[in-house]
């Protein structure tokens, strides 16, 4: 199994990321599942076999990874301008997981599942329950 691992832009929280996926421009109607949270981007995953085998959206807020959402499908589109582009479609379940400081990149990158942060437990809600800027300087203090 593999994961993906991509920042988040212009969201601060993890509800705030609920909301922006409730949006109808950011979500696309998949035959077997329903209306499911979508994010664009340009090049389609060589290893998508892989991904496709149970693996996950790890999304990178502020600085850190903060939660993973499972992959459910993977297709190729044709954008508005004649350009070709990709959909990974989500589910809508938001999984938190351990933070992990992270610098920024673009676009995407593999993520092995060794490599992967731990999903938080149901009783670990005192991290999920931090502002972002306190997590990351605690994450960052190996706290």
């Amino acid at each position: 199994m593999l994961n993906l691992i991509k920042l988040v832009v212009g969201v601060s929280s993890l509800e705030e990321l609920a909301e922006r996926q409730k949006q109808s421009i950011n979500c696309r109607l998949h035959p077997e599942h329903g209306p499911l949270p979508v994010v664009h981007t340009r090049s389609y995953p060589r290893r998508c076999d892989e991904i496709l085998d149970g693996g996950s959206l790890y999304r990178v807020i502020s600085g850190l990874i903060l939660c993973r959402q499972p992959i459910l499908d993977i297709v190729s589109e044709t954008r508005p301008d004649s350009t070709q582009g990709t959909l990974i479609l989500l589910s809508p379940q938001i999984i938190r997981v351990e933070a992990r400081a992270l610098r920024p990149f673009q676009g995407w990158r593999y993520l092995e599942s060794k490599d992967a942060p731990p999903d938080l437990g149901t009783g670990a809600t005192t991290q999920a329950a931090l502002p972002p800027a306190l997590q990351k300087e605690l994450t960052l203090l190996g706290l």
